[in-house]
């Protein structure tokens, strides 16, 4: 074929080389066949299944060309073989089929998603094909966020979104293995931060005004999220029972409004008991402000549902401000109600229960924190277990703590004769008792 030679990779070709080397009898048949393009590069194409597939790129020489056609060859005997044209779908599309492939996840989390997306994920790798991306490049972006300042934790926030893509298209077998493996992440340090304290939250609940005053008890008191306490409504409140069903939340749509939804999991469904000065608390807020039946127990001055945003400008960072709690964020409420719960020794299962885990882990290690109080109360705690039975004889003789151990005198060794060394045996032998 003029323009175009043709090389196939056969018993004769395979013949040829071995004869022009002298070896005789060689009569393997290699797999696929390779092709020199005008351009002089070399074209690799092979059958699997019925079809002729080609190599996504073209390769500078013929050798290359045969060591991909040997891969490929691998792969299939592997059972890890996957179709190069699916591999050639770029990053950028296989995230916009990602996003739409969990039904369930809410409008708020498809936003922060698709947001990570767009402003830091999609200028680096979007327009590479997901067979194109490897370790090098992720591992490239992930170093190029944190030299730009950005926190580790968010750095960590927005890694998960690409691995989870690349774990997606595993799954759907666009690829044989995830590119995001063995990736360095930035350290996470937390810096120590004591919890809200009682005081704290009534200065807060003051701070916010009468109408949102209950929110901020609710959050504490229960440990509600602040969509749960957003989306509460007047008859899930049990008044004489004494109890709050909680089975939906505010949630903020793609639009930028607000609706109710469901909770964040099915832990979130749940029934939670209030105390009876709690009781009292609502009883005033409902006789402050009319509430329907079915009507919402907070809403904006204008009467629909709080915007969390219109909220966090107007009424929370204001509220901070004045209480003398310039970062503290509303869910640091749900945090110390869990520390409460834990260090007040209620069980992890019914602290787990009340805040609407799935995992007890993530109540202890997440949001329960160490207060100054339980540590000094856990130091008298095991002084008591182990140094109670310390005898007045023992501390006497030792002069207890604070006593000077006196060592006992040296035994005194005789003068080194002869020309033999003092070793540590023979000054064992001379000593005198």
């Amino acid at each position: 074929m003029q323009g175009c030679l043709a090389i196939l990779i056969d018993s004769a070709d395979v013949n040829r080389g071995a004869a022009e080397k002298g070896v005789v009898g060689m009569t393997r048949r290699h797999f696929g066949s390779v092709r020199k393009l005008p351009s002089g590069h070399f074209q690799a194409t092979y059958f699997h299944l019925g079809l002729r597939h080609r190599a996504p790129k073209t390769f500078d020489t013929k050798a290359e060309a045969l060591r991909y056609l040997a891969t490929v060859e691998i792969e299939i005997h592997r059972g890890g073989w996957i179709d190069p044209l699916e591999g050639a779908m770029t990053f950028k599309d296989l995230a916009e089929q990602w996003l739409g492939s969990v039904p369930s996840k809410s409008a708020t989390s498809l936003m922060r998603d698709r947001s990570i997306l767009e402003l830091h994920v999609l200028p680096s790798i979007g327009k590479l094909t997901i067979s194109e991306v490897g370790p090098f490049d992720v591992q490239q972006m992930i170093s190029a966020w944190s030299a730009s300042g950005l926190a580790p934790r968010s750095v960590k926030r927005q890694y998960a979104i690409v691995k989870a893509i690349f774990s997606y298209a595993v799954r759907l077998d666009l690829l044989v293995k995830s590119p995001c493996r063995s990736i360095n992440l930035p350290r996470i340090v937390d810096e120590p931060r004591a919890p809200l304290s009682t005081d704290d939250v009534h200065r807060l609940a003051e701070a916010v005004g009468e109408r949102y005053r209950l929110m901020v008890y609710l959050a504490a008191v229960l440990g509600l999220r602040w969509g749960e306490v957003a989306g509460l409504r007047r008859h899930r409140i049990d008044l004489i029972d004494r109890s709050i069903l909680v089975c939906e939340q505010a949630v903020k749509t793609i639009g930028g409004g607000v609706e109710l939804g469901p909770p964040k999991s099915q832990a979130g469904n749940r029934r939670i008991a209030i105390s009876a000065d709690l009781v009292e608390l609502i009883e005033q807020h409902l006789e402050r402000f009319a509430v329907p039946t079915d009507g919402l127990l907070f809403t904006s001055e204008l009467g629909g549902m709080v915007n969390p945003s219109n909220f966090r400008q107007r009424v929370w960072l204001p509220a901070r401000k004045m209480a003398g709690l310039p970062t503290v964020g509303f869910h640091d409420l749900r945090r110390a109600n869990a520390t409460a719960l834990v260090t007040s020794g209620v069980d992890v299962k019914t602290a787990q229960t009340r805040l609407g885990h799935a995992d007890s882990r993530m109540t202890l290690e997440v949001y329960a924190k160490s207060t100054n109080e339980a540590d000094r109360r856990a130091a008298d705690l095991m002084a008591g277990h182990f140094l109670e039975g310390r005898s007045r004889t023992d501390r006497a003789r030792n002069g207890g703590f604070g006593g000077v151990f006196t060592p006992e005198p040296l035994q005194t060794l005789e003068p080194e004769r002869g020309f033999e060394p003092l070793t540590y045996a023979l000054r064992v032998r001379c000593s005198t008792d």
